[in-house]
């Protein structure tokens, strides 16, 4: 919101430069988020002027001579030529000198036109920002004396603040509003209230005959008010109106438009007027809207409306969307003559709801859905009856429309010393309390323990608790006045949750690893779940929809992060950096069926993504490159840092991993096993998804051969002991023994090593792979495994014998899978 500062100033002058006030006001919460010069840059050199003669231009059909009277000491008139078509000789206009700082910060320099020297320039009030204007030069009064200074004439240069309004303070979306907070946080004396003057005052409670109002929804509609203005002329508004406008950043129209607009300003309350002559039947309705009903609003577009829409009809049918905009039939033109004023309160969501649908925002609307209070309709009412009286001439028709339920009294609330003391840390007298409240217009009361605070309308849904009433008080006392200090812990001691740990200690390994972390958005577009060619009812389909997205781009929550790695990756790609190792944790989100409300699974999940090279360039040889064993080894590494046991098997569940080269990855929460792996009759959990991507989905993001896995960190917390218990190395020596056997080429390797522990117990510490065979001397799809058997016993050094019936348990098992010793 921009409020010109001169006119801040005429309701409270603290006597502050601009910078002081900025700080003052930001540091009690009104934030200022920047400083304006709204008109000329300098008032120099900007001044009054008398057009003795306007004579034709002997070389131009379209300007004229202009011989101007700028009172200029020992000075005879000046020569300025000007293309104004409303120019004439008699006129007091406003005059530019050469060295004038025009508002788009060119310096005037006496120039020649078409062959005519021009000494100066007159002006219209568009080049002095001072309205819309037309193409006519700017006109003043007689009264002022060649010479005078423009600057005591005109309001041509003034400072403006732009605000910044938090939704819960309506009360300052009017200048008077911020003057009260000015006001409160300088001590400066505060003007009475612009709308205590009301000409209207005597006859408010007559009722208006000339007109018939109803409302049919007065939950949406709390207030109507309206008064009749008869005889009105219309024409331009005064320029010190129109410079208060333009500052503010309102473009002007009309002495009756303008009107409205400086009273909703000033007051904060939108108004309305309608040229009665054109509301048919002279009467208007309030009602919700039926579905599909269309209106012209005063934009010029035709808005198609739905039932939770209100708006105001006359005889003839829709004349205005409540709150938002009103409609073309029925506004003010150049030959009204009676104005129906109207101001009314409206439901502050309603109002929202319809503005976003309608993707029609206006002033009115903006102020309307952060929930404007029904005693505010009067305050604008009474000013702007003023003003019609004063700037249009109006005859103000007896009596006042005024439909609406009695507001609720003020709230009482108790402001306790103790809680004010306990909550700040400082002590505020109670009289200083009295004094801060009462400059924000709450009533106070002397009570044992401190004050009971009457709530002022315009703050009733801000202020509820009496910590709202601490808060007042401290950001009016001074904020940077607390002392920094920190509550009471009484011996608490702040602790990472078990899932905290295991979440920043996944996180550490790979980072340790040489993986960069990347953080992505947590929304993602519809098209994603395509381009990962995820079939029709796949779980990873059941995704979030946002109901208010920023964009079709962010539309859904993320069921995987997937989408904002692979992002990463391509950015990273196409700007020649094709090796790439990056990881991100993150919450994803999962409904319980498609278009669900709420998700069902929302889980932080590790997603981690390999592609291009994993070692440097090097003299030596070939470079190791990412795929399904390398994004294994890098779980693996994860997986052990955690000492629980695991497992991947082959799983096709997941269509944008290569059909061959994808498992799912579960873990067992029967602690550690040899190597980390699973062992028999160990409670399986699902932990993720491990493989590399299908060449269809690396290409679709511009990607070479790619390998991923994600993790459900939530679930890994749960099978990962919280304590992890330390086990003295063996003070025997392992007896390691190898065999090497065939098996089919469809018995995967953890098929096969899963066989070998549950046959041999626990006496078996380890199991490892050191050679792969496939070739004529193993037969055709067979394939020979050497394994490393390592046993070890805490009592004793173990002999070939103690092992012999371990082993031959292992090669029993193996031969159930189809396994044949080698050698034997």
């Amino acid at each position: 919101m921009r409020v010109p500062l001169p006119w801040l100033r005429e309701y409270c002058d603290p006597a502050l430069d601009v910078r002081a006030i900025e700080e003052r006001l930001t540091m009690t919460g009104t934030k200022v988020e920047a400083i304006h010069r709204h008109g000329v840059r300098a008032v120099e050199h900007f001044v009054v002027g008398r057009v003795l003669q306007a004579s034709a231009h002997p070389d131009a059909d379209r300007l004229k001579v202009c011989s101007v009277d700028v009172g200029a000491d020992g000075e005879g008139p000046v020569s300025i030529v000007c293309g104004a078509p409303n120019v004439a000789g008699g006129q007091t206009v406003a005059v530019a000198r050469p060295g004038a700082l025009m508002p788009d910060g060119t310096r005037l320099k006496r120039a020649k036109l078409r062959g005519v020297v021009s000494d100066g320039m007159i002006l219209s009030e568009l080049e002095l920002e001072l309205g819309s204007g037309g193409e006519g030069i700017l006109v003043l009064d007689a009264e002022w004396a060649p010479g005078t200074p423009l600057a005591d004439v005109l309001p041509i240069a003034m400072e403006v603040l732009e605000l910044e309004i938090t939704p819960n303070r309506p009360d300052c979306l009017g200048v008077y509003g911020v003057a009260r907070e000015l006001h409160a946080a300088t001590g400066a004396p505060l003007s009475p209230a612009p709308w205590l003057d009301d000409p209207g005052a005597s006859s408010a409670t007559e009722a208006l005959d000339a007109v018939r109002v109803s409302v049919e929804c007065p939950q949406e509609c709390p207030r109507f008010t309206a008064r009749l203005f008869e005889g009105v002329r219309i024409g331009p508004s005064p320029p010190w109106l129109k410079a208060r406008l333009s500052a503010a950043g309102q473009r002007t129209i009309n002495n009756v438009v303008d009107i409205t607009n400086y009273a909703m300003l000033l007051t904060g309350q939108p108004l309305h007027a309608f040229d009665l002559d054109r509301v048919a039947g002279a009467r208007l309705t309030v009602r919700r809207a039926h579905e599909g009903e269309q209106l012209q609003t005063l934009d010029g577009q035709t808005r198609t409306l739905d039932a939770q829409m209100v708006l105001i009809e006359d005889g003839d049918g829709p004349t205005s969307i409540a709150g938002v905009m009103g409609g073309a039939r029925s506004e003010v033109i150049d030959t009204t003559t009676r104005v129906l004023l109207e101001v009314a309160s409206w439901s502050g969501p309603n109002i929202h709801r319809t503005s976003w649908t309608l993707g029609l925002r206006s002033e009115a609307s903006s102020r309307f859905e952060k929930g404007l209070q029904p005693e505010q309709c009067m305050h604008a009412l009474a000013l702007a009856t003023r003003l019609m009286i004063e700037l249009c001439g109006a005859t103000l028709a007896p009596g006042t429309i005024d439909i609406g339920a009695e507001p609720p009294p003020p709230a009482l609330i108790r402001l306790r010393e103790q809680r004010v003391r306990r909550t700040l840390g400082v002590e505020v007298t109670r009289e200083r309390q009295a004094e801060i409240l009462g400059a924000l217009d709450f009533g106070c009361a002397s009570a044992p323990d401190g004050l009971d605070v009457s709530v002022p309308a315009l703050r009733r849904e801000d202020v509820t608790r009496e910590v709202d009433l601490v808060e007042e008080v401290a950001r009016i006392d001074g904020l940077e006045r607390l002392p920094a200090t920190l509550p009471a812990r009484r011996g608490a001691a702040g602790r990472l949750t078990h899932a905290q740990r295991v979440r920043r200690a996944a996180e550490d390994a790979l980072a340790g690893r040489g993986l960069r972390e990347i953080v992505g958005w947590s929304f993602t577009e519809p098209s994603l779940l395509d381009r990962l060619r995820l079939p029709e009812g796949h779980r990873m389909r059941s995704v979030v929809a946002l109901e208010n997205p920023m964009s079709e781009e962010q539309s859904i929550m993320r069921p995987t992060l997937f989408g904002s790695l692979l992002e990463a990756a391509r950015y990273n790609a196409y700007r020649n950096g094709p090796d790439i190792a990056i990881f991100e944790s993150g919450t994803v989100y999962r409904a319980a069926a498609p278009g669900a409300a709420l998700p069902a699974d929302e889980h932080h999940a590790l997603g981690a993504l390999l592609s291009g090279s994993l070692t440097p360039r090097s003299w030596r040889g070939e470079r190791a490159q990412a795929d399904f064993f390398a994004a294994k080894a890098l779980l693996a590494g994860l997986l052990e840092r955690f000492h629980v046991r695991w497992s991947a098997l082959p799983s096709e569940e997941w269509p944008f991993l290569h059909p061959g080269r994808s498992a799912a990855v579960s873990a067992h929460a029967a602690g550690a096993g040899a190597g980390g792996h699973a062992g028999a009759g160990a409670e399986t959990v699902g932990l993720g998804l491990l493989g590399e991507l299908h060449p269809l989905v690396a290409r679709a993001w511009d990607l070479e051969r790619t390998a991923v896995f994600a993790i459900d960190l939530g679930r890994l917390a749960a099978v990962t002991e919280q304590v992890v218990s330390f086990e003295a190395f063996g003070a025997f020596p392992a007896l390691r023994q190898d065999i090497a056997v065939t098996l089919p080429a469809s018995v995967t390797l953890e098929r096969a090593l899963t066989s070998v522990r549950s046959a041999a117990g626990g006496a078996l510490e380890d199991v490892e792979v050191f050679d792969v065979y496939t070739g004529e001397q193993v037969g055709e799809g067979r394939r020979s495994l050497a394994l490393a058997l390592s046993f070890r016993d805490a009592q004793r050094t173990l002999t070939d014998e103690d092992v012999a019936p371990l082993r031959e348990r292992i090669v029993a098992a193996l031969g159930e899978l189809g396994g044949e010793l080698r050698g034997g």
